[in-house]
């Protein structure tokens, strides 16, 4: 023979929604000031959007003016360098012209 409980499960109280509760105007209002603030935060994004774009156009011409004059200074050293190079080059050439003539004249 089996017992049989009969035991309930307390009853919950379920809350019910605001659109039963509350007033069709003031759910409106909630609904017109959450789309006001959606809005105003998506006009704040576009703005710091946009100055976001500046700032990075400006770093981009700086970068470009920094760069454009290092290149400008390492042309100028590599040029300088050149011309010193050469006026070694031609200072070692006529040096060795006058020891060869130095040395054949000893021979």
């Amino acid at each position: 023979m089996s017992v049989q409980r009969t035991e309930t499960a307390p009853a919950r109280e379920e809350k019910p929604k605001k659109i039963m509760v509350q007033p069709l105007p003031q759910i409106l209002d909630e609904i017109e000031n959450s789309i006001r603030m959606a809005d105003e935060a998506a006009d704040s994004a576009r703005k710091a959007a946009e100055e976001a774009r500046r700032a990075g156009e400006k770093a981009a011409k700086e970068a470009e003016r920094v760069a454009s004059e290092a290149i400008a200074r390492v042309e100028k050293i590599a040029k300088d360098a050149l011309k010193l190079a050469e006026l070694l080059n031609s200072a070692v050439t006529e040096a060795a012209a006058v020891l060869d003539k130095k040395l054949s004249k000893k021979a």
